[in-house]
């Protein structure tokens, strides 16, 4: 393959090697920037690669290992207790039963290793870069620990056959002939650590040695299964005394190998599950399924030495296929042949009869040997593999650190030694039998993740996701996780709970704990593909009053001044849409890129460290107003759009820097990581004029957006008001009521309910709840007060809103204001004011004619005397004039009405948003 080609294939490889470290702290990069860094991350893998080039193929790499790992232990020496215990039918069962499973398994496998260049690590690999870090490391640990348990089992059965031909019988001081080995728990440990000190050394080599070693073991395993099928038709009927352990003593049974005999077959169709000799349990059939399956759990062996193939995505699909295939044809013969030729006794209480009815017993004594033995190899060796991945992806930190150094060749020697270890305190567990069922259950479960993996990627309907091998569907991996699933149960709901358990730990802690990856979240796929769908599902003509939420847009000029805004905000939103908006001033055509997308990473940083649910949207335009035009149109997709457009205050206050105080990054060791340019000095001018916000405004009342001033947000600190004393509690002051309107003071118009709305979401806010909400009632002598308390108190009960309603007398304001239009000869009266309850225009002229700054801070002053001072102020926003000329003079006396006040918010709604049905 020449070199641009394998770049172009290194291309799409599911992680980026060496680079990803780098890569991993610049997460959320723009396409193109992505596209980039993952063409380099590619080539520094490749040329990692040259520097340990990849050897295997396919038979030696896949086919060779799979079929040791799955022969070794339940061929030899577990197959005749299978059938022994289960009968001919049940067992047969159990194989189509377990190989189903390994089947799905096998075609999800296949399906993930031919959509692009495979790494070290095999499962973990496949499935941390098909899942996300999060459930790639997780069962990478449960993958490690199945392999590592997997390996003592091997070792462990290695033993048992060594006792067994060379052991001192139970009940005897010393042994004649070649039974010379003691026999006790601590001898056997003995045994065990020897052989798998072994298996380390040949693991220390490498790959390659390793491969050779099983290529012959190979060989060997294959003329002692022809020797023992020929043994079969070739072995006269005997019989075979069994010696049965029972402490100090030794009591002799006989079983009988019958040759070829209907009676034996038919006696042997049926189970007769009893106990087990070794353990002294009673069998069932999910325990003797625990047993079988290990031999089954073999598949994973060539997908283990993805690092060290030459074709990864070609060998795993072939050789894998290959090999389970072959095995379950041997199986099945085996087990029909044993049937036929064996009594029960002989299958249940003597594991090593094959020895014992063959032609040539000595070479079926090094066929165990040499099969257990690489089966312990192939899973110590794996084991290293996946634990090196593990610590090349840095998910547990420095906890793996060690596991990363490599010897010249590339020889992963620490992750070995490390995994040895581990097995070395599994074999303190003493019988094979014993950890049979854990080392199921894990396998089970990274089987069914496996099939996760591959089920996550065909729902997410990526693109990018075209294995070549297509002879698999969601179908069956849907079927593979249920088999694994429901069999993990009942072979043991104890370790099946606890694994379960286990990975759940490792899930979140990887989660809250790992850092940023860039090898893509399959989450993400999948919440696109749903989102989506429920979008187009989601019919803004059937949008219903009694369903109404706040959608907010939130416009920043710089985050560095608003970060307690960002935050009221997000209280406000009531599991609505919220998006900070912002908009540069400048010209594309003089640019030569888009200069807001390295701002992003910036923008969503501080939502991440703010931790408010907000979305974040930029926009280029000449001035602001166009901006917020542009974002008012295009903000949102479907049924989700913005209703609401919330601005800060205009008038003079310096800028304060509240982002260097906030909490979320004085607490962080590190300075400020956020991009953003230092905040406006006061003498320099603004980005926007009066006319022009007041413009905004208009804009957005035009649009049928709600509008929200906040003004002095900066100086509420929620903190400390939610959680001072109790008594009295922190309250919200709403005011219902159009001050600069004396003149037309209704309390049920559209405006004024949008404005109860929004405090009654406030205080529904789980920060805001302890808040009580206090109504103020603006009276007049003379106008009958208790009859308006009573239809407002009315009013909030058919509304559901709690509050206290506290009347205020306003007459000497109101003077004021009857005392300027007679100056000024010009007299209202209430039938000249139009209602607003459907947001028609008013004639603001004539308004801001009658109001005199007098009246305003009258109004200011009257608002400021109800005491004690509150959390928050609600106050109305009246519209803003149709001549543009007027709009500094409205802004002004909006700020004389807000002057002092503290955290204000001015409400103007355009849409009916409260409902008294149900």
């Amino acid at each position: 393959m020449a070199s641009s080609e394998r770049s172009a294939l290194l291309t799409y490889r599911l992680c980026g090697g060496s680079a990803e470290e780098e890569r991993g702290r610049e997460r959320g990069r723009a396409a193109a920037t992505t596209t980039a860094a993952a063409t380099s991350s590619s080539s520094s893998s490749f040329s990692s690669s040259a520097a340990a080039p990849r050897k295997l193929p396919t038979f030696l790499g896949v086919v060779v290992p799979t079929l040791l790992s799955m022969f070794s232990v339940v061929l030899f020496l577990r197959l005749g207790f299978v059938v022994g215990h289960a009968g001919l039918y049940q067992a047969l069962a159990m194989f189509a039963v377990a190989y189903f499973i390994i089947g799905m398994t096998v075609l999800s496998v296949c399906a993930i290793a031919t959509n692009g260049a495979l790494d070290a690590g095999g499962a973990y690999y496949m499935i941390s870069r098909a899942l996300g870090p999060e459930f790639g490391g997780s069962i990478g640990i449960m993958f490690f620990l199945a392999n590592v348990c997997g390996s003592a089992l091997y070792i462990l059965g290695l033993v048992e056959a060594v006792v067994d031909s060379f052991g001192i019988p139970p009940g005897q001081k010393s042994g004649t002939g070649v039974h010379v080995l003691p026999q006790s728990y601590w001898y056997e440990l003995l045994y065990g650590t020897i052989l798998l000190a072994l298996c380390l050394v040949v693991c220390l080599v490498g790959a390659s040695i390793y491969a050779k070693a099983t290529f012959l073991i190979f060989l060997i395993v294959t003329a002692v299964l022809g020797t023992i099928l020929v043994s079969f038709f070739a072995t006269r009927p005997l019989g075979v005394p069994i010696r049965m352990p029972h402490h100090n003593s030794s009591e002799t049974e006989s079983g009988n190998f019958t040759g070829f005999s209907l009676a034996t077959l038919r006696e042997n169709l049926g189970g007769g599950y009893g106990v087990d000799y070794t353990t002294g349990q009673m069998m069932s059939f999910s325990s003797v399924f625990a047993v079988m399956f290990n031999g089954c759990t073999g598949i994973m062996a060539g997908s283990n030495m993805s690092g060290d193939l030459k074709r990864p995505s070609y060998s795993i699909p072939r050789g894998t296929i290959s090999a389970v295939l072959f095995t379950y044809l041997v199986y099945n013969l085996l087990a029909f042949l044993m049937c036929a030729t064996c009594s029960r006794t002989l299958l249940q209480k003597d594991y090593g009869f094959l020895r014992d009815i063959s032609i040539f017993p000595p070479l079926v004594t090094v066929g165990i040997y040499a099969a257990t033995l690489s089966a312990a190899m192939s899973n110590l060796i794996g084991a290293s593999r996946i634990l090196y991945a593990l610590a090349r992806d840095d998910l547990f930190g420095r906890a793996l650190a060690l596991a990363k150094k490599t010897s010249a060749s590339g020889n992963p020697i620490m992750a070995v030694i490390l995994s040895w270890l581990v097995v070395q305190l599994v074999l303190f567990s003493g019988k094979l039998n014993t950890i049979a069922g854990v080392v199921t259950t894990f396998f089970l479960l990274v089987y069914a993740t496996v099939n996760l993996a591959c089920l996550a990627l065909e729902w997410a309907s990526a693109p990018n996701f075209r294995p070549t091998f297509r002879y698999f569907s969601w179908h069956t991996c849907l079927l593979g996780i249920a088999g694994c699933c429901v069999m993990m149960f009942l072979i043991s709901p104890v370790s099946a709970s606890a694994s379960l358990g286990f990975l759940l730990l490792l899930l979140l802690a990887l989660h809250y704990l790992s850092p940023s990856s860039t090898w893509g979240y399959i989450s993400q796929a999948l919440i696109f593909h749903q989102v989506r769908k429920y979008l187009l599902m989601l019919d803004v003509r059937k949008d219903h009053v009694k369903f109404w939420r706040p959608q907010m847009l939130l416009m920043v000029q710089n985050p560095r001044s608003s970060p307690r805004l960002i935050d009221f905000v997000n209280d406000l939103k009531k599991s609505g849409l919220y998006v900070l908006g912002h908009v540069e001033l400048q010209d594309l055509d003089a640019l030569p890129s888009d200069p807001l997308q390295p701002q992003q990473d910036s923008w969503l940083g501080l939502v991440d460290k703010l931790n408010v649910k907000a979305f974040v949207s930029l926009t280029l335009a000449p001035s602001v107003r166009h901006g917020v035009r542009q974002l008012l149109f295009t903000s949102g997709l479907g049924g989700m759009r913005p209703n609401t457009l919330v601005l800060g205050f205009y008038d003079d206050a310096a800028p304060q820097d509240g982002l260097a105080r906030h909490p979320a990054f004085t607490s962080a060791r590190e300075e400020l990581p956020l991009g953003f340019p230092p905040l406006r000095a006061p003498a320099a001018p603004k980005l926007l004029s009066p006319r022009e916000y007041v413009g905004i405004v208009a804009d957005a009342l035009k649009m049928l957006r709600n509008v929200l001033l906040a003004r002095q947000l900066e100086s509420l600190d929620k903190a400390w008001e939610l959680r001072r004393a109790a008594s009295p509690p922190p309250t919200i002051h709403v005011w219902p009521v159009n001050l600069l309107r004396p003149d037309s003071a209704r309390y049920a118009d559209t405006c004024s309910l949008f404005l109860l709305q929004m405090a009654c979401v406030l205080n529904m806010a789980r920060a805001w709840r302890r808040a009580r909400l206090r109504l103020f009632l603006c009276v007049e002598a003379g106008a009958m007060p208790g009859a308006q308390e009573d239809k407002l108190r009315q009013l909030l009960k058919d509304l559901r809103i709690q509050a206290q309603i506290q009347l205020v007398p306003w007459d000497a304001v109101v003077g004021l204001h009857w005392q300027a239009q007679r100056q000024r000869g010009t007299p209202g009266t209430p039938a000249e004011d139009e209602d607003e309850e459907e947001g028609a225009a008013v004639n603001f002229p004539a308004n801001a004619s009658r109001v005199s700054d007098e009246y305003v801070r009258a109004a200011n002053k009257l608002v400021l005397e109800q005491g004690p001072a509150p959390a928050v102020r609600f106050l109305y926003l009246p519209r803003p004039p149709a001549d543009t000329s007027l709009y500094p003079l409205y802004l002004r006396q909006l700020e004389l009405l807000t002057r002092g006040l503290g955290p204000t918010v001015l409400v103007h709604g355009v849409s009916a948003v409260t409902s008294t049905q149900l």
